[in-house]
């Protein structure tokens, strides 16, 4: 198999653009991908890559290789796939990419009981508010709030989540409560604002009496953390936008209120996205067939939590 870590790694260069960041993907020291690159060098009589000290990019035959390397590896993958569906004994690696407040919430605390019938995956997560980028990154899958804009992913719909807008009681006391989407934009409000590259959380749609409108709110707080947005709304600072689910605790204590339940967000998609394959990954599926009902489970219970008083 150590042709195929070596394939896995040279691809992995190429699509990172770095022998470090390579390493990490892979688990290997830098000195480790960089003897894996040499020893393809050596094998193959050619140079794969043009170094400099501030970038690594293919050569003309590194780029040939590659798009032959992932031919071959797609093949060991499904090929492994068969054997591991005929003998219903999958194992291996899968890498799952969730946002911020899904992956804390619901996806961390139930890897353990999946782990548990399943113990040869490994499941690899990472949370980042940030878009990803599902090939660049190696993922096989991500949860996802929001609409399906990548048409080379399949989506598996897990649940739909209302969201709501809410501050602190000592923030409604300072400044009053915003009834309507004008009064956000136009009342003085400050609105905590999630924003990266892609985000578009700084125009909120609500729904009013006459249907869904969106507003360009305003605020001098923004991060690209959704729980650092929270922790500004527990401390008085304006007013944020969130999945109930993600501030239930709150909620419950009277730490956060909703305010302007007359307009409130339109609920948004929970759901699993996964990369197009001929033929998918039984670990893949496993994962998904466990954690779509587990998590509708999750955040049914979560939501039971908030006050009867407050949308849900």
């Amino acid at each position: 198999m150590s042709y195929v870590n070596t394939l896995r790694t040279f691809v992995r260069v190429c699509d990172l653009g770095s022998m470090s960041a390579a390493g990490r993907d892979q688990r290997v020291s830098p000195a480790v991908v960089s003897a894996r690159v040499a020893e393809l060098e050596k094998h193959l009589g050619v140079r794969l890559f043009n170094r400099t000290t501030r970038s690594l990019q293919p050569t003309e035959q590194g780029r040939i290789f590659y798009k032959g390397a992932l031919r071959i590896l797609a093949a060991i993958e499904e090929a492994e796939a068969e054997v591991a569906e005929v003998s219903r004994k999958p194992r291996g690696s899968i890498h799952v990419a969730a946002p911020l407040g899904i992956g804390k919430r619901l996806i961390a605390p139930l890897i353990p009981e999946f782990n548990d019938l399943y113990p040869e995956i490994d499941v690899r997560l990472r949370l980042s508010d940030r878009k990803l980028d599902v090939t660049a990154e190696g993922l096989d899958v991500i949860f996802m709030l929001g609409d399906l804009e990548d048409s080379n992913l399949r989506l598996r719909p897990i649940a739909d989540c209302r969201r709501v807008l809410c501050a602190s009681p000592d923030y409604v006391t300072r400044h009053g409560m915003p009834m309507s989407g004008e009064d956000l934009v136009t009342g003085g409000h400050n609105c905590l604002l999630l924003r990266f590259p892609g985000a578009r959380e700084f125009v909120w749609t609500l729904q009013t009496p006459t249907g869904p409108r969106r507003y360009e709110v305003q605020g001098s707080f923004e991060s690209d953390d959704g729980d650092v947005l929270t922790a500004w709304a527990l401390a008085g600072r304006g007013i944020a936008l969130k999945p109930a689910f993600e501030i239930a605790e709150h909620l419950r204590s009277g730490a956060l209120v909703v305010v302007a339940e007359a307009v409130p967000p339109l609920d948004v998609q929970l759901a699993c996205l996964y990369p197009h394959k001929r033929l998918q990954d039984p670990k893949s599926r496993l994962f998904m067939d466990f954690m779509v009902p587990a998590c509708k489970k999750a955040l049914g219970e979560i939501l039971e939590q908030i006050p009867a008083a407050a949308p849900t």
